[in-house]
Parts: C-alpha cells; structure tokens; sequence
C-alpha cells in the first residue's frame, strides 16, 4: 500500500537494478502481461514453490525410519538440519543475484536439480554421512529457488494484490506439507515392516519434481528489468510502468546498484526478517520433528502422525490464502499479523501442555487446526508487508532483500533443540522395539520381575529341569519305588541281578516292553537321573511356577538382554520427553512474542481509511506524472 519513501522515488531512481544484458534472457517479457497470462505466470511460480517445499520436506514424513535405517541418532539428525538450514540461508544470499540475473533461470535450473537429486540420488544413500551430503547439496540449490520464487510473485502482483497474491505464495510451503503428509499417510502402511521404506517416498516426490520442471521449462517466464523494478501499487500503473521502462538506459538500470546489501541492512529489514524467523520455530518444529513428537510423546503411528499433519496443514493453507484476500480487501496488514501472532501464541500454550496426557486424535487435530490457521493469518500479510517495505527503500532490490529475509534462518534453533530435548534418540532407535517387546511378552515380563529369585533358581537349574521333563517317566517310577531301585542299585551290573528281582523292577516299571523300555532309560541316563534327584527339593519349589517357567523359556533368547540394555534408558526418555518438548515449544511462543513486538517496524497503515486515503494519492501522483511523459 502507498506510504514512506517509495513514492518519493523519482522514476528512474525505481527502476535501479542488477540485471545482465536483456538480449541473454530469452524468458523475460518486455511489455507487463494482460490478466490471464499474469495469472498463468503466478500459477507456475506457486506450483514450482509447491514442489520445491515437497521435495525439502519429505523426509519429515520417514524420519524414525531414516535414523534407524541410516544409523543416525537425534543429535545427528538435527544437526543434519542445522547446517542444511545454513547451507540454504547461504543459497538464499546467492539468490540476492536474482536482481541481476533473473528469476526464471534460476527456479528453472533449480527445479531440474532437486528433481534428479530426489528421484535418483538420495534414495541411494547407504549411510547418513552420504545422505547428509546429498541433502547438503541439495539445501544450498532449494535455499536459490526459494528466493526467487517469492521475488517472481512481487514481479507478478501489484501491491494492491500483493497480499493475495503471497498467500497463493505462502501456500507453497504450507501445500508442501500438506502433500507430504497426505501422500505418507496414504501410502506408508500402519507397520512398517522394513525400514529402508523410506526411499519409497523420495521415489514418488523425485517423480513430482521432475513433472513440475517440465511445466516450468516450457512456461515460466519474467518481466525485463526496466518492468520488474519499478514501484508497481495497481494494475492502474501499468501504463506508466512501461512508458518509464522504453526511455531507460543500462546507465540507468545500475544506477542504484552499488552495494545492494548495505542499502537494505536497515533495522526495519533486519529485525522483521528475524522477527518472523523466530515466530516460525514453531512451524520448522512441526516440519522436522512432528512424526518424532507424536510418535514418541503420544504413541501414534507413523501412518497416523502423518494423519495428524493433514490437519495441520490444511488449515495452514486455509489460513495463509484466506487473510491475504481479506487484507487486499481492507487495504492492511498489520492488524491480521496481530490477530494471527495473538491466536497462534495462545494456542501453542494449548498445544503443549498436552505432553504427558493423552489426548485423543481429534482433539490433537482441532488444536494443531487452530494453531496453524492462526500461524497462516500471520505470516501472509507479513510477506506482502516486508515486500513492501523493501520496495520503500529500493523496488530494485526485491529479491536482494528478500535474500536477506532468507538468509536470516533458524540455524541457532536447531544447534539448541538437541540440548534441550536429549529423550528423542533412545526413544527414536529403541523405543518401538522395546514397546513391542513389552507389549508381547508383558506376562513373561511381569512374572521375571515379581519373581526374580525363582527366576534365577530355574536359570541356576536349567539344565537339571531340562532333564526332569526329559526323564518325566523314568523320574516318576524311580519316586514310586524307592526301596526297590535301591536294592538294585546294589548289584554292580545289569546281568548280576537276579531274575526275580529284575522282573520285579519291570513290573514297577510298567511291564512289559514298556517296563523295560524305563528301566533301560534309567541305566544308560544315570548320571543325567541322578543330578536330578539331586537338587530335587530346590526343584520342587519351582514346581508350583511350571506354568509360567515354560511360558519364561519360550521368549526369544534376545529379549531380555535387550530390554536389560536399552529397557532404562527408555523408561527414562518417556519420562522426561514431555517436559522437554514443553520447554522447546515455550521457546517456540517466545518468539511468537517477539514477531507481535516487531510489526510496527514494517511499512504499512494500520487502518484502512488511512490506507485507502494514501492509495488515492499515489493514483494522482501516477496520472500527474503520465501526463507528463506523454505530453
């Protein structure tokens, strides 16, 4: 909206840029397109923005299956994040070159390289370091295009529309999202039986991106820079727009290019860029970390975290689309990024403090709706307000500027969550396996720890119950007729017995074959029989736990030595997660805190007479000096 500086800018003051020789562009536009091809342009732009967030976020939807299929824990991970972030922000810089050699050619070019790094590179990672590298590369291209996307908005959308036109925007990170979490729920199943799974997903977003490139390398186009970097408030300007643009020279379009950055490190710029930074910790949480957080916290599945994610996001979209309408319509924006800061603040406090309940899906899901809703009614009138005020000071340096807001990531954040969360990798790498183990064997698992002495009795004697349960028979005819086996334990071999005594035996045996069949059991095991009988009384106090004895020896010889290895340290990670995700997600409502404090540093009225009222103006300035060119 017209305010400040911008309309005091003499025209070819506006038009200063960083451009190369327009003859080398054949992608850029020399007259500023009708509607319909404006559209079509700003519709290729939100789907490249669509596509490029998918493919930065879909490892979201795999992420325990990664750290145990890759053999990375927590801190790994995040550190993963942290430098792939500082990567980003410093491809971000590099975008500041935008202004100088176009945006097309860079989403263009950057969307042929994350498409083949997705779909054919990093499915293939055998180990995190390659995959950390991988990813690396593939920020630093992700960090370019996602700076040069917005700037092709702000080229695209007067700023009359602007806050419309950066919702579609904004909805690239928020579809992005959306599409990870509805493609992961739909396709990863509820189990997972194999962890190297996750390359499933990067297989489909590889595909995506590679579609996405298609549509872009044959439609995608810019405005030249003598159209693009001038101050540009309703479609109205357009005639002066390019009556300024046919009378430029280069001399001209450099003029205002020495030092891009230091004419934009102002605190206005500065402080808002890491204002709203700081306010979407609580968004880059729940893109890295919400599987982790849900599955470990609240014992979701993968399949339904993910579930959870489409409620997220799509009242994300919801949000970010509707207030940019909304502020378009009333011609403000610093009231809707108060509302939304306000409804977001209070609903993270809502938010955490279910860690350690156990709230139902649906009630996580109104609440994750709420939160997100009120995050999009904040963030959509931000860009088209920092756009602007970008603009105020030099409509040149658009995406230098937007390079800077780029630049200015959550690097810091995601170095401090390891430390303040330390539960997740115990949970993460043992904590399923360690759940299931319970789950299946909590019987078992319930009779070792309510008898640990019988336990270590019937360990102690493994062998001798072993033996009592082989020799069931002979053992029990041997108890029957004590006197009559000791008498024939008199005679030194079986031939010196006599035959009346051993016919005897037979018959306490059984008689028959069957007799004899025992009574020779009993002579070739003796010393087996023997070692029985003589621990019998410590067996016989085992005897009343036979049941759960055999039911003990069934459980899988790995069970125990597991839960005895990881079994604490689990038990402690589920204490203290709660506690510390609630710590991290109070850091994550500070910096909500912290953007509401900013907003009255950026460019714009807060009411809308005001607004209208300075829109007016800015009409008759453009008609005044019309007129004059083109008397």
């Amino acid at each position: 909206m017209p305010q400040g500086r911008g309309d005091r800018v003499s025209g070819a003051t506006q038009t200063a840029i960083l451009s190369r020789p327009r003859r080398g562009t054949h992608r850029q536009l020399d007259t500023y397109p009708g509607t319909a091809a404006r559209m079509t342009y700003l519709s290729i732009t939100v789907l490249a923005t669509i596509t490029l967030y998918y493919e930065l976020y879909v490892g979201g939807s795999v992420s325990t299956l990664q750290l145990s299929a890759l053999n990375m824990s927590f801190t790994f991970y995040v550190l993963l994040l942290a430098f792939g972030n500082l990567i980003g922000a410093f491809g971000s810089l590099f975008a500041g070159l935008a202004d100088r050699w176009g945006r097309a050619t860079l989403v263009v070019t950057g969307l042929f390289f994350t498409g083949f790094f997705t779909l054919f590179v990093i499915p293939n990672a055998t180990n995190r370091w390659s995959f950390g590298i991988e990813t690396f590369v593939v920020g630093a291209v992700e960090g370019i295009c996602l700076v040069a996307t917005p700037a092709l908005i702000r080229d695209f959308s007067p700023q009359v529309g602007r806050a419309t036109a950066m919702g579609f925007w904004t909805s690239g990170p928020v579809l992005g999202s959306l599409v990870v979490a509805v493609i992961g729920s739909a396709t990863i199943p509820t189990v997972v039986g194999d962890n190297h799974f996750w390359t499933h997903e990067y297989y489909i977003c590889g595909v995506a991106g590679m579609i996405v490139w298609v549509i872009a390398f044959v439609g995608l186009r810019e405005l030249s820079p003598a159209l693009r970097d001038q101050l540009m408030v309703s479609m109205r300007d357009r005639a002066l727009v390019e009556a300024r643009a046919k009378g430029l020279s280069e001399a001209d379009i450099q003029m205002a290019l020495k030092h891009p950055f230091r004419q934009l490190m102002k605190v206005d710029i500065i402080v808002s860029a890491f204002a709203v930074a700081v306010m979407l910790l609580i968004y880059y949480t729940a893109v890295a970390f919400s599987l982790i957080y849900l599955t470990t916290v609240f014992g979701f599945s993968v399949k339904n975290a993910n579930g959870l994610g489409n409620w997220n996001w799509g009242f994300n979209a919801i949000g970010v689309i509707l207030v940019g309408i909304v502020s378009d319509r009333f011609r403000v924006r610093k009231p809707f990024m108060v509302l939304g800061g306000v409804i977001g603040a209070v609903m993270v406090v809502v938010y955490l403090e279910q860690a350690g309940h156990h709230p139902s899906y649906y009630t996580l899901a109104i609440m994750l709706a709420a939160l997100a809703f009120g995050l999009g009614v904040a963030y959509t009138p931000w860009m088209a307000s920092f756009t602007e005020t970008v603009e105020d000071r030099n409509p040149a340096l658009t995406a230098t500027g937007l390079a800077i807001w780029g630049w200015i990531v959550v690097f810091i954040s995601f170095l401090i969550i390891p430390v303040v969360i330390n539960s997740v990798t115990p949970l993460v790498n043992y904590g399923t396996t360690a759940q299931t183990y319970s789950t299946t064997y909590a019987s078992q698992i319930a009779f070792a720890q309510s008898h640990p002495q019988i336990v270590a009795s019937a360990q102690k004697y493994k062998t001798q119950l072993g033996y009592a349960t082989q020799f069931a028979p002979e053992l029990a005819v041997l108890q029957k007729n004590p006197v009559l086996f000791a008498k024939l334990a008199t005679y030194p071999t079986a031939a010196s017995i006599p035959p009346a005594l051993l016919n005897q035996a037979i018959a306490a045996a059984g008689g028959g074959s069957k007799g004899i069949t025992i009574l020779s059991a009993i002579s070739t095991n003796k010393a087996a029989i023997n070692s029985v009988v003589a621990v019998a009384p410590q067996l016989n106090q085992l005897a009343p736990y036979a049941t759960q004895l055999t039911a003990l020896s069934k459980v899988p010889s790995g069970v125990f030595p597991f839960l005895q290895a990881h079994g604490a340290a689990v038990l402690k990670a589920q204490a203290a997660a709660p506690a510390q995700w609630k710590r991290w997600y109070w850091v994550c409502f500070g910096g909500i805190i912290f953007f509401l404090l900013s907003i009255p540093l950026l460019r714009g009225r807060w009411r809308p007479r005001d607004a209208r009222r300075d829109e007016a103006e800015h009409e008759a300035m453009v008609q005044n000096e019309l007129e004059k060119l083109t008397a």
